[in-house]
């Protein structure tokens, strides 16, 4: 299915994992990348709108930042943190698409399904990713990196700068 039909977190959220067989794997790789330390900003990816976004999406936005970012600062040059963790098991109904499908697939509108993703629901205003970088070249650089990241998302999200001038978290 479209990650379009996992956009509206509605409903009970189902997190408890350990009574499913075939549950899905995580695809986030790293939750943290770069180079800890002390940097002066701090660029917020946060979201406007209340959504559910999956482990996909979460993953293509990291890699997406952290490459373009990499090609300017370099390995050493910034720090990256992703800030939500995808708790919620998403399930999917498998219907059969050929013709005469409607008559075999009655009585399946409120059906269990199997659990296919995982996903995180997010608030208003709520931080997804933040990046930490030196100097003002390596700041329009990290803006420049989450926005566009900020393709992979669904939803509409901003670019907030923070001044840290401390070690990263």
């Amino acid at each position: 299915m479209h990650g379009a039909n996992y956009r509206d977190g509605t409903g009970q959220v189902f997190t408890r994992k350990e009574y499913i067989k075939g549950k899905p794997q995580i695809k986030i790789a790293k939750f943290q990348g770069g180079k800890r330390g002390t940097y002066e900003y701090c660029v917020q990816l946060l979201m406007n709108e209340r959504l559910q976004i999956r482990h996909m999406a979460i993953e293509s936005t990291r890699l997406a930042a952290n490459k373009t970012l990499e090609k300017t600062t370099g390995e050493s040059g910034y720090y990256s943190r992703l800030r939500i963790y995808p708790h919620n098991l998403l399930r999917e109904n498998k219907q059969i698409a050929t013709a005469g499908a409607d008559r075999v697939s009655e009585g399946m509108r409120r059906s269990w399904g199997k659990a296919t993703s995982l996903g995180a629901r997010v608030r208003q205003g709520q931080c997804i990713m933040e990046l930490y970088v030196n100097g003002e070249a390596y700041l329009t650089a990290a803006k420049k990196a989450l926005h566009g990241a900020c393709v992979k998302l669904p939803g509409t999200p901003t670019i907030k700068v923070i001044e840290w001038n401390k070690p990263s978290p």
